[in-house]
């Protein structure tokens, strides 16, 4: 078979959970989600179609491959992707109807001023004059309507690690949304504060997803751990663990999720 996306099994992913129709993986920082520019073998769909290759090329461009979501270079955590046509259509579906939850870990310096929070700020997406990225995202009252919940989970004079639920998917959401409200995500070189203390890499890490199976209709919940490569920047920070006993619920409860709080609103309101 001709496959459209050259398989590389030298790429290393974390399979969390595995059936005929989907796969949910755990990408590490510094992987490219998708072929691009500079990055036509060593991304995670190449390795992806190294293990899947005939049911992907069956999806086809039209259903991306199976991707149905992606994630910074520089971010870690869950993905999911389809690997059969039910299932792409069914989670795409689930996704533009919000019905997928999506739940972020970061660190950000300074804390927010509130311990919880939902962010409704448009976000906007501009050619980028930098030799990195080809776009960025900026708030803008002419950009597309974007939902962040959070909450602090843990925090110290030095900074904060928040739980954030990105209800919408834009481009960069999270990292434009905290540094809008003044809580900028440490390691980002492009949003982020400059100076302070150095993170190895953007200290943001896609730690769950929660969603209705598209075929089989039971509820899939997948967790992670805190990442090993940013456990220098909670402790110079003098930060816990999400997912350690000692912090607030270890990031698992699913009741009091800031974006069900209607009372609990920052910024602009765009519903």
């Amino acid at each position: 078979m001709n496959l459209s996306i050259t398989p590389n099994e030298a790429i290393n992913f974390k399979i969390h959970f595995e059936d005929d129709d989907l796969i949910i993986i755990e990408k590490p920082a510094r992987l490219v989600t998708q072929p691009g520019l500079g990055h036509e073998h060593d991304t995670l769909l190449n390795g992806l179609f190294a293990r899947h290759g005939a049911k992907l090329q069956n999806l086809g461009k039209s259903r991306d491959f199976g991707l149905l979501h992606r994630l910074d270079r520089e971010t870690s955590g869950l993905l999911v992707v389809a690997l059969r046509p039910r299932a792409y259509d069914g989670l795409r579906k689930a996704f533009e109807e919000r019905r997928i939850s999506k739940y972020y870990w970061a660190v950000v310096q300074p804390a927010p001023k509130h311990e919880s929070g939902v962010i409704r700020k448009p976000i906007a997406e501009y050619e980028a004059d930098n030799r990195r990225v080809r776009k960025l995202a900026r708030v803008s009252s002419a950009g597309k309507p974007a939902v962040t919940a959070y909450r602090v989970i843990s925090k110290s004079g030095l900074g904060a690690v928040v739980e954030c639920r990105a209800v919408t998917g834009r481009l960069h959401q999270i990292r434009v949304h905290m540094e809008a409200i003044g809580a900028p995500i440490v390691g980002d070189g492009l949003y982020g504060p400059r100076g302070g203390p150095a993170a190895s890499r953007l200290a943001l890490h896609a730690h769950r997803l929660k969603f209705e199976h598209p075929v089989t209709g039971d509820v899939i919940d997948v967790r992670t751990a805190w990442p090993k490569d940013l456990r220098g920047v909670l402790s110079r920070l003098k930060l816990k663990r999400p997912d350690d006993s000692g912090g607030v619920d270890g990031g698992k409860k699913v009741d009091g999720d800031a974006v069900l709080d209607e009372d609990s609103l920052v910024g602009e309101n765009e519903s």
